[in-house]
């Protein structure tokens, strides 16, 4: 410590080091065309960003500090947790085309629970056993050469004062004035910009902070339907005197491949329902390869992300704004019955707790399925999910019937021992495509057969994550289709040429080609999302 004259001269050296390696380290959070993608920030707002990332660096320096009274293992640790959290957000934008986002710290159990869907089957033993080693063998080494610089005078105050010093920060969002505070310090500081341009701006660690803050402290307003354009009750609004039925399918990274050359590709039940669909084409994707919960959100609420502000990276951590506005409940409070099926952990993505709030009635989930993982693989097929649909449908009980259905047997990865011998990723998916597309062929000819008018939509929530075959995928657009069935289906022209659709428009056209409501001319309801 003599070089530095005094502790606290070693302190600011240690912290200063930590910082400026913090600051290079960021720098390989992005690919080099992204950050060269952006345009150059005025000296001042350059400032501002590096204050920004200082208090958090600090932040980070101050806890290791606290707990051991030594500099250097502070700068040490520090520069540790921000560079895993760099290393994670740059696999991440390697994998999926984003960085970390703050909504990524409620997947961290589901990543553990479900390797396999993350594809992080490297979370294994010898992980563990090199992390642990790592974190537990350093400290150790810093803990027993290097000496601490706590001064024998007053230490119970000093260890007091610095243990008040790094825990008030994480604190402090707990209280309700701070809490608006630091949001709206955040909100300056972030702006509209997305997460690819925060991440180039501040750096991984400083970009999921800020955001989060931004998120903690924003309170949307709740948003209402306008009542002219509610549902109407069923037997009015379907001019039938049985009760209708509307099955909305979300199918699993389901895309025509056809449309990128695969010309072995057969999908007849798709080509059969689109002859006959009111419409029916491409889908603009919310995502490419993944969070499935985003392309859902949008769909079931009918708002499209850049409406949704902070909450647009994970709906279903704050469902209750968007409750009124949310088709389920829009068609439960006419008196239909809504339910939400899908075979996998309710838990996944908070959906246990976000779509009662929407307005779903009833869910079934994994835990009613009595799946064998050793015999049938990792998901249930989609045909057994379409059994189950059709029992629902089934269960009238004189009323009509919103029925949500997310499927998963084409969920990645494409592994070998998913389909007979295939080996290769692209023909494994390829396999599994046609089996949903024979599950589809299924559900459409019962519900078909239905005594009762019958509305089915049908779409892929994302493109497939075969880097395999694309890297990017060359199209993200997946496909759709709106087909009117059962007594509905003698009403409604078929609309022969396909059309792009946005996937918050898929129930509020379906609505209005069955004439169970209006729709505003202007495309939807108006929303004001106030921080």
């Amino acid at each position: 410590m003599a070089p530095f004259g005094h502790p606290l001269a070693l302190v600011a050296a240690s912290f200063a080091v930590a910082f400026a390696v913090a600051v290079m380290v960021d720098g390989f959070a992005m690919p080099a065309k992204v950050r060269a993608a952006n345009r150059p920030r005025p000296p001042a707002s350059l400032l501002v960003d590096l204050l920004a990332r200082a208090a958090v660096v600090a932040v980070v320096f101050a806890l290791f500090f606290a707990i051991s009274w030594r500099p250097l293992y502070a700068a040490a640790g520090t520069i540790s947790t921000l560079a895993i959290f760099t290393l994670i957000s740059r696999a991440k934008y390697e994998f999926i085309r984003e960085p970390l986002v703050f909504s990524d710290i409620a997947l961290v159990m589901l990543v553990f629970r479900h390797k396999e869907m993350f594809y992080a089957g490297w979370l294994n033993i010898l992980f563990w056993l090199v992390a642990f080693g790592y974190v537990f063998g350093a400290s150790a080494l810093f803990m027993i050469f290097e000496p601490s610089v706590l001064p024998a005078a007053n230490r119970p105050v000093l260890i007091a004062l610095m243990a008040v010093a790094a825990i008030l920060p994480w604190l402090l969002p707990l209280e309700r004035h701070a809490r608006r505070t630091l949001a709206a310090i955040s909100a300056k500081l972030t702006g509209n910009h997305d997460i690819k341009v925060l991440t180039v701006r501040l750096g991984t660690l400083a970009a999921v902070t800020y955001s989060f803050l931004t998120w903690l402290g924003m309170r949307p307003n709740t948003l209402q339907a306008p009542a002219e354009t509610g549902i109407g009750a069923p037997a009015v609004a379907s001019r039938h005197t049985a009760p209708p039925l509307v099955v909305i399918w979300q199918s699993e990274s389901f895309m025509d491949m056809r449309h990128f050359g695969v010309s072995s590709l057969a999908l007849p039940n798709l080509d059969r329902l689109r002859r006959r669909a009111a419409e029916w084409g491409r889908m603009s994707s919310i995502f490419e390869g993944g969070y499935t919960l985003r392309t859902e959100f949008s769909v079931i609420s009918g708002l499209p992300p850049d409406q949704l502000g902070p909450d647009a990276s994970h709906p279903y951590l704050r469902a209750g704004p968007y409750a009124d506005i949310a088709w389920p409940n829009r068609f439960r409070k006419a008196g239909w019955s809504t339910h939400f099926i899908h075979p996998y952990d309710r838990q996944f993505f908070s959906r246990d707790r976000a779509l009662p709030q929407l307005g779903f009635e009833a869910l079934t989930m994994l835990d009613a399925f009595d799946h064998d993982r050793e015999h049938e693989g990792p998901y249930v097929s989609d045909l057994t999910l379409s059994r189950r649909v059709l029992d629902r449908c089934r269960e009238d009980g004189g009323k009509g019937q919103f029925l949500f259905a997310a499927s998963m047997e084409n969920h990645g990865p494409w592994h070998p021992g998913r389909h007979g011998d295939a080996n290769d990723p692209l023909d494994i998916y390829l396999a599994i495509l046609q089996r949903s597309d024979a599950a589809l062929g299924h559900l459409a000819d019962e519900l078909d057969r239905m005594d009762r008018p019958v509305w089915l939509a049908f779409y892929g929530d994302h493109a497939p994550m075969l880097k395999s075959f694309a890297d990017p995928f060359p199209d993200p657009r997946t496909d759709y289709l709106i087909v009117p069935m059962g007594h509905a289906a003698g009403g409604v022209a078929a609309a022969g040429a396909p059309a792009e659709k946005a996937p918050w428009r898929i129930i509020a056209d379906m609505v209005r080609h069955a004439g169970f409501g209006n729709w505003l001319a202007s495309g939807g309801p108006a929303t004001d999302i106030a921080r």
